[in-house]
């Protein structure tokens, strides 16, 4: 692969329900996991935030048996991929002409800030309209919801994707503190929504340059899933 293929990774801004108080954020295996099969095929990386500057963790990713799945805990020990949170891009400072494919990772913050973000409705918009790649993973798909094609159609209607579920959110004792259900929200834009056999396993949606990952498990597979298409 050319050196000089680039990602736009976009992480959430926002560290705490808003209604129950818990904390929250960028789930960070949803992001090493994408960035190592990235970084690996030679890809340059870009992350920003809904707001920019500091990220916040998502505090159940950083559990010890959470945290060492596919390496993740070895980023987290890493200061210089850590200190690329601290001081991230704003979605609208990005513009993408810049880039090849869009990254959106989860973690429950984003059911928060991405779908209230036109700057992220139209800078997703703007790369399935110029041809780039659009991806997500988990809760990542919030960010699909308020998405308008040029046609005027909602860039899922009719397409095959996937996201977490609700069955999910209910077996992370979610069900009461998330604003909506990710699922019923596709399902309701026409998308066809589809789901793993068994819950949390991996699971990975691919529609032309739309892809997309159920959970946390398929990070690592939307990462090879966009870098074989880039490639």
């Amino acid at each position: 692969m050319s050196p000089t293929h680039r990602i736009l990774v976009i992480v959430t801004s926002t560290g705490e329900y808003e209604a129950v108080g818990y904390r929250t954020g960028l789930w960070l295996g949803e992001l090493t996991h994408f960035y190592d099969v990235a970084e690996q095929a030679g890809c340059e990386i870009t992350i920003a935030s809904i707001d920019g500057g500091p990220v916040p963790l998502d505090p159940e990713s950083l559990a010890h048996d959470v945290l060492g799945d596919l390496g993740t805990d070895k980023r987290y020990t890493d200061r210089r991929f850590m200190d690329k949170l601290r001081d991230t891009m704003a979605v609208s400072e990005a513009d993408a002409e810049d880039y090849d494919a869009i990254y959106l990772t989860g973690g429950h913050g984003v059911m928060f800030d991405f779908h209230q973000t036109p700057a992220l409705g139209a800078l997703i918009a703007r790369f399935h309209d110029t041809g780039r790649i659009v991806s997500a993973v988990c809760h990542g798909p919030c960010g699909l919801l308020d998405v308008t094609l040029g046609t005027g159609d909602p860039l899922v209607k009719g397409r095959n994707v996937t996201g977490f579920s609700w069955r999910e959110e209910e077996l992370a004792q979610r069900a009461n503190a998330v604003p909506y259900s990710l699922e019923d929200r596709l399902r309701e834009l026409g998308a066809s929504y589809t789901v793993a056999d068994q819950p949390f396993a991996p699971h990975v949606v691919e529609d032309d340059r739309l892809i997309t990952g159920q959970n946390p498990a398929s990070a690592k597979g939307v990462a090879e899933a966009v870098v074989r298409r880039l490639g």
